[in-house]
């Protein structure tokens, strides 16, 4: 599938002069926050990045910016004292001729380069594209040095900070071996991936005090008893043909960055993006239709990234807990070898739904900044030739969202019952930690 190419850079011109001397430096449409996101949405399709590897992505690169931002504005505040062992932040010394919009944006770039294997590369093409526009629309080059500058500074603290999170020792773990114990996990073909990261709860969360704070109940257990709950919910596995609406939306969420089609004698890998990336895109939807400005759009996006991180981390806590097998492995064995469930089942255990856990938390965030009401037009599948789908409100999306990994044949529905109620706790309690509480609709309401 053909990857979009990157949207025009939008800016919105403000050369208000402080006085007759001396203007300020245009200011930037806070438009370009979705649009750097958009570009590292890109780089993680090309490096099939996984899931809770994405959310850790996003989360740095969006911190990365938030922190310049609230160095700048009295409203937005600071992270230390928020998350865990998140440092206070210094402010480079010495300058003071950068824009700190521009400093934020860039800042995220920097990071995002730094973190994604492709993005020294790819980032950094639309850097030098953005620079370029900056200066045709009126920034001065000791601006635009001067604003590097400070986000190089503000990147190397935060990538200090990321690099403490014990990420980069998951490697040296043992390698995860399935169980040799009957419904417990194992690889699912086409492709019969090793599971995907096995020890993601070992890394250190951002709001939760541990990846098991959230522990939801215990997965209804197997059985081979035909009378039994397990081979109930199998069977309605097996039941289920996804056709018009249920197939639609199965297809729309399918968000699988490890697919693989058969064409002859090879097996062709089709990119696709995370079910992160896809709320990430929903994030931007939300704040371009509200006109939220600059700093709310840093303030939503970064809370969003976060709410993904904690939210996958929670989750994969579970999966390689529960480490329950795959419908598509179990109804093979016990009703029919030939079966095959419309999507494509993702390489890692089945309880809970990722994409239940993930868009709940990511709901409830949204929900908190613009309300319970708030419709909107999910575009962002349609890069990949799907059509865009509306929706009443965030907990609708997420709703259907979980929904599809059972109308897909890759999710038991207490995973997917179950994971909303994990989704929702780990949403709430990141509004709790990082936002003083008020009204739903707080963005909403102010336009």
């Amino acid at each position: 599938m053909k990857i979009q190419l990157i949207l025009p850079l939008l800016f919105v011109v403000c050369l208000i002069g402080c006085n007759k001397k001396e203007a300020k430096s245009p200011e930037l449409s806070p438009a370009i926050i979705g649009q750097v996101t958009s570009q590292m949405t890109d780089v993680m399709v090309h490096d099939v990045t996984n899931p809770p590897l994405g959310a850790r992505f996003y989360s740095y690169a969006c911190l990365a910016g938030y922190e310049v931002i609230a160095q700048h504005d009295a409203v937005t505040k600071t992270m230390h004292g928020r998350l865990n062992d998140f440092p206070e932040i210094k402010k480079p010394e010495g300058l003071t001729h950068y824009s700190y919009q521009l400093s934020a944006v860039l800042a995220m770039l920097e990071t995002a380069k730094k973190m994604q294997p492709s993005g020294g590369v790819m980032l950094q093409k639309f850097q030098d594209r953005l620079i370029d526009s900056c200066k045709t629309i009126g920034f001065s080059e000791e601006t635009i040095h001067e604003s590097k500058a400070y986000a190089v500074d503000i990147s190397k603290q935060i990538l200090k900070y990321a690099k403490a999170d014990k990420y980069n020792k998951i490697s040296n773990f043992p390698r995860y071996e399935p169980r040799e114990i009957k419904g417990s996990w194992y690889p699912t073909p086409p492709g019969y991936f090793p599971p995907v990261e096995p020890y993601f709860n070992t890394v250190r969360p951002f709001t939760l005090d541990s990846a098991s704070q959230f522990k939801p109940e215990p997965p209804v257990p197997f059985s081979e008893d035909k009378n039994a709950e397990f081979y109930k919910m199998m069977l309605d596995n097996y039941k289920v043909k996804p056709e018009g609406d249920a197939k639609v939306i199965a297809a729309f969420w399918d968000c699988n960055p490890f697919a693989l089609e058969n064409k002859g004698h090879l097996l062709v890998g089709m990119k696709k993006i995370s079910p992160g990336a896809h709320w990430i895109g929903i994030t931007d939807i939300a704040c371009k239709q509200a006109k939220t400005d600059f700093s709310q759009t840093m303030l939503i996006t970064t809370s969003v990234a976060i709410g993904l991180m904690d939210g996958f981390m929670a989750c994969w806590d579970e999966k390689y807990r529960s480490n329950r097998i795959r419908p598509e492995t179990v109804i093979r064995k016990y009703i029919d070898p030939n079966w095959k469930p419309f999507l494509q089942t993702p390489p890692f255990p089945e309880y809970l739904s990722g994409h239940s856990v993930v868009s709940a938390a990511a709901a409830v965030i949204l929900t908190h900044y613009f309300g319970e009401n708030f419709a909107y037009t999910d575009t962002v599948e349609e890069r990949f030739g799907l059509k865009a789908r509306k929706f009443k409100s965030f907990n609708d999306a997420a709703e259907e969202s979980g929904l599809s990994r059972f109308y897909g044949g890759i999710h038991f529905m207490d995973a997917v019952e179950n994971g909303w109620i994990q989704g929702k706790a780990v949403g709430d309690w990141v509004i709790g930690t990082l936002v003083d509480v008020k009204p739903q609709g707080v963005v909403a309401s102010s336009h």
